[in-house]
């Protein structure tokens, strides 16, 4: 389960965030919407443990995350998160299997073709494994984006904006490949947009403002 209480976060230019606390159990899906500004980037970033809030906890499985040193942080969050960024990034030099095997090394965790394959397969990129991540369309590049995020098989999965670029076809195939393969590995789900769409389709969500 992921916990936050009373987080708070300041830039330099002063500009002070505090975030309402929450909570998502394994298995279940959590939205936080808001407009530009409310500090959507900021809260997704302190979950990832890319930021260092000022107060407040953040907690995975009752285990303490919010005041890592960075080295112990890239090690968390390499082990227990599963971050799908709006933008995708690979390694371009790589195949898609090599890129995908590769969160298994930065993990420090034994190298999964086996897992590779059984993601590409339920995500529907299977014949798409040799290739480089350069060749792939946007939406290919998504769905190995998503295999990347669970190939440790993560504690939580943090979506930044997954459909905000997406017609409403593509947009619920997406939302419900989040949520399936979020259940199955048994993740706590959060995903974290302006995209009106998606409120409807979560009972679970906190608006920012």
């Amino acid at each position: 389960m992921l916990t936050v209480s009373n987080l708070a976060f300041s830039y330099k230019s002063q500009r002070k965030f505090s975030f309402p606390s929450f909570s998502c159990a394994q298995g279940d899906a959590l939205l936080i919407l808001g407009n530009s500004g409310t500090g959507k980037t900021t809260l997704l970033h302190l979950l990832a443990l890319l930021l260092q809030p000022e107060s407040g906890s953040i907690q995975i499985n009752n285990q303490e995350f919010a005041k890592l040193q960075p080295k112990a942080a890239t090690k968390m969050r390499a082990s227990h998160l599963g971050i799908i960024y709006q933008k995708s990034h690979f390694v371009s030099s790589l195949s898609v299997l090599e890129n995908l095997i590769l969160a298994n090394y930065l993990a420090e965790k034994p190298l999964s073709k086996e897992q590779a394959v059984r993601l590409a397969k339920s995500l529907g990129f299977y014949e798409l494994l040799d290739k480089k991540t350069t060749l792939l369309s946007g939406g290919e590049q998504q769905r190995v984006s998503i295999a990347r995020a669970l190939m440790n098989n993560p504690d939580v999965i943090l979506a930044d904006e997954p459909t905000s670029n997406l017609d409403d076809e593509n947009c619920d195939k997406v939302i419900n490949l989040l949520e399936n393969q979020s259940k199955s590995i048994g993740a706590a789900l959060v995903i974290v947009t302006h995209d009106q769409r998606l409120k409807d389709k979560f009972s679970n969500k906190i608006i920012l403002s």
